[in-house]
């Protein structure tokens, strides 16, 4: 594949080309969504509503769908119940992640935790995880309950380990690998490893898809973390700087107290010391972040983990999946959103 980034116009592209490959069926998993998390309780339609409404990509249950259609599932509707599980766990993670990071915005949206408060995002969040659970059991396969289940407790995990870290500004890449692999990573690789698993897919073919959606999934979070130094409210949908602002290390932080000089490093430890960081904290965070090229170098290390995903899927047959699939691994360094 080489180390080239897509225009941006090929990147929106490839993530259409991935919404026309499955047809109507992402309606259907919204529709799924919709009537499974359906409750007499006022306060739980109105909350899961809101979330549902918020927006998002869906880019984890379109891969569950887009992987089983490259592993030739074609009857039934396993694929549309098990991509509704996915966007399920990945909504109670972020109902439960607001609440973590006090945020009050998501996707240019305010935040259930900030418009109802905490203790009801904690329990709908619960909620939304019960629900997936019930759809696992129907279900039926032991494989796939055993894969969310064992997603679910890596993304707790993951969590936690970024909580036990906050503040430290000198944690080591391995640290901060470790835990995007667990935060985000774990549901990727567990939705496109899905997609086989229904189409009973030998050996290959799984740890294929899983390393597919392993690796995807490791350059979307660390573009992620990149842009919330380089981007902006307007294209990006959540405050700029909220990480910093949180005392959360990432890449672009990491990087930068790496080449940073004793002083600088001094710096640097000292504010993300502070039980809060102020504007003026940002701006000289920022002038680090420009004069290191911080952003630069964390988008070449996602690169990395672009090719891998790419190369993954160099076991299957050529066609109109695999194509798309193989696109839309430069989408997680050039969207916007």
């Amino acid at each position: 594949m080489g180390l080239v980034i897509p225009l941006k116009k090929e990147i929106n592209n490839s993530y259409l080309e991935l919404k026309s490959l499955v047809g109507n069926k992402l309606e259907n998993v919204n529709q799924r969504i919709k009537n499974k998390l359906a409750s007499e309780i006022g306060l739980i339609h109105k909350m899961t509503d809101h979330h549902l409404k918020s927006g998002g990509k869906r880019i984890r249950p379109l891969l569950t769908l887009a992987s089983a259609k490259l592993c030739g599932y074609a009857e039934g509707n396993r694929d549309i119940n098990l991509a509704a599980c996915v966007e399920l766990i990945h909504s109670a993670t972020l109902l439960h992640d607001d609440v973590i990071d006090s945020g009050v915005l998501r996707r240019g949206v305010e935040t259930s935790n900030a418009i109802w408060g905490n203790q009801s995002s904690i329990l709908v969040g619960d909620y939304l995880l019960s629900r997936c659970f019930e759809m696992m059991v129907d279900d039926g396969s032991i494989e796939i309950l055993k894969l969310l289940s064992s997603t679910s407790s890596k993304i707790a995990q993951g969590e936690v380990m970024q909580l036990e870290h906050k503040g430290e500004v000198d944690i080591l890449e391995e640290t901060y690998f470790n835990i995007i692999n667990m935060k985000t990573a774990a549901l990727f690789s567990a939705a496109t490893k899905v997609g086989a698993c229904i189409a009973n897919k030998g050996k290959k073919e799984k740890d294929a898809l899983e390393s597919y959606g392993k690796n995807i999934g490791l350059a979307f979070q660390i573009a992620d973390d990149a842009l919330d130094y380089f981007s902006s409210k307007k294209i990006f949908g959540k405050e700029i700087g909220k990480d910093f602002y949180e005392g959360k290390t990432t890449l672009p932080i990491i990087i930068i107290f790496q080449r940073a000089n004793s002083e600088e490093r001094n710096f640097l430890t000292e504010i993300f010391k502070k039980k809060e960081r102020n504007e003026d904290d940002f701006s000289e965070t920022l002038a680090l972040i420009n004069k290191y090229k911080a952003v630069h170098a964390s988008f070449k290390r996602a690169e990395y983990f672009v090719n891998v995903s790419y190369d993954a899927l160099g076991l299957f047959k050529d066609s109109r999946e695999k194509k798309i699939l193989q696109n839309l691994t430069g989408f997680s360094l050039n969207r916007s959103f």
